[in-house]
């Protein structure tokens, strides 16, 4: 199933792209509703509760009075982070029996207005984030919810910052104009992203991808982007994967290149590879049919090029996932290529002016198949010795992790 985070600040409308993706088929988990369920009189969460703050926090019915939690809470962190500790597991809880009830290809949109502050991020496939500007955030709470504007700022300062937010989202939905214009950016999101994805992972196929090599201006956003998808990878196997790495044109600052993230995930053998396939697709990252080898270079056995390659299920963010065995050429090639260019001007604008040339030739192309075969030759003549050499007089040295994965092995 595709799992998507939804989160957003107080007063953002977040509540309302909920109901609509909703009503356009999503399972949705509201994380507010069942918070409210897990202290209903006569739950555990309620007594524990009580036992931390006690009973003056219950109204004259015995249930929780919330205005008044809520004004020691918010005024005291610590006490808030008290809170926290005890609602948020049972959430989880509750959260995780509904999601194992939804259909296996379903869309699951979990709302959670914690979501940053709790480090949740690698948990989805997606994070959404409706965001709006603070001060249009502060006339809603003050104007249609009565909050004094003293009240609306501590609320507001009680949750992540708008540039946290906005850092972990994966799509950011602005709520600054109508009802209509966020109403139409949801569907539109659903009907051009969330069902193509969904049905990829369903059906364990990456996203088509075609047209022509178009190589885009250095995007400053490029490592953001490439160190959440690690993260969520990560997740996926944490076991088995050995790291996850941004390697490829998008990981050199300044270098124009096709807006597609290169990963390189390395593991102990390609048993190993094989056998985490599935949880990859699982996490989005379905494998690439019949890609079993890295074009050799050097001296190397033929052989000992052999990799998996997985893609992205998610039509809107290209993804090249490289599943190497750590130590093997191809996954240095990769790391020392990278290294070489970020730290070699020269060899940077030798690349660039090669990219370059390559891409006119193939610009009428229907995919990008062409353009990646002619770079071979570059990459054989010129990068490797290049990037050997450079190896040899800077003193660079592959990551360390290899020798510990040696080392298991052998035990």
């Amino acid at each position: 199933m595709l799992k998507i985070g939804l989160t957003g600040g107080i007063a953002s409308g977040k509540s309302l792209v909920a109901t609509r993706l909703a009503e356009l088929g999503a399972v949705l988990v509201d994380a507010d509703a069942i918070a409210r369920e897990v202290v209903e009189p006569g739950t555990p969460g309620l007594a524990a509760v009580v036992d931390a703050f006690g009973p003056e926090i219950l109204d004259g019915e015995g249930r929780l009075d919330r205005p008044r939690l809520g004004a020691i809470v918010f005024q005291q962190p610590e006490r808030r982070e008290e809170l926290n500790g005890i609602v948020h597991p049972l959430v989880r809880e509750r959260a995780a029996a509904v999601i194992a009830a939804a259909p296996e290809d379903a869309v699951v949109v979990q709302d959670i207005p914690l979501l940053v502050e709790t480090g949740q991020q690698s948990n989805f496939h997606l994070v959404l984030v409706v965001d709006a500007p603070e001060d249009v955030r502060l006339q809603r709470m003050t104007e249609h919810r009565g909050m004094t504007e003293a009240d609306a700022r501590s609320r507001m300062a009680a949750q992540a910052s708008r540039q946290d937010r906005l850092a972990a989202a994966d799509v950011v939905l602005t709520n600054s104009g109508t009802r209509e214009e966020l109403l139409a950016a949801v569907d539109g999101l659903w009907d051009e992203r969330l069902l193509p994805f969904a049905r990829n992972i369903s059906q364990a196929t990456v996203a088509a991808r075609r047209g022509a090599p178009v190589l885009a201006t250095p995007n400053s956003d490029w490592p953001r982007q490439a160190a959440g998808l690690a993260e969520r990878l990560k997740v996926a196997a944490p076991e088995d994967i050995l790291a996850v790495d941004h390697i490829g044109s998008t990981s050199v600052p300044g270098l124009e290149a096709k807006d597609v993230i290169d990963l390189q995930l390395a593991v102990s053998d390609l048993a190993t590879a094989d056998r985490i396939a599935p949880l990859l697709g699982a996490a989005g990252f379905p494998p690439w049919p019949g890609i079993l080898m890295d074009s050799p270079h050097g001296r190397h056995d033929p052989a000992a090029w052999s990799k998996r390659l997985h893609g992205n299920a998610d039509p809107a963010r290209p993804v090249n996932l490289h599943v190497r065995v750590a130590g093997s050429p191809g996954w240095r090639f990769a790391l020392c290529f990278r290294d070489w260019l970020r730290a070699d001007p020269a060899a940077r604008e030798k690349y660039a002016a090669e990219k370059r040339r390559v891409a006119a030739l193939h610009a009428s192309d229907a995919n990008t198949s062409g353009y990646a075969d002619d770079k071979e030759a570059w990459f054989r003549d010129v990068a490797a010795p290049g990037m050997e050499r450079w190896a040899e007089s800077s003193g660079w040295q592959p990551p360390s992790y290899v020798s510990d994965s040696a080392n298991a092995a052998q035990r």
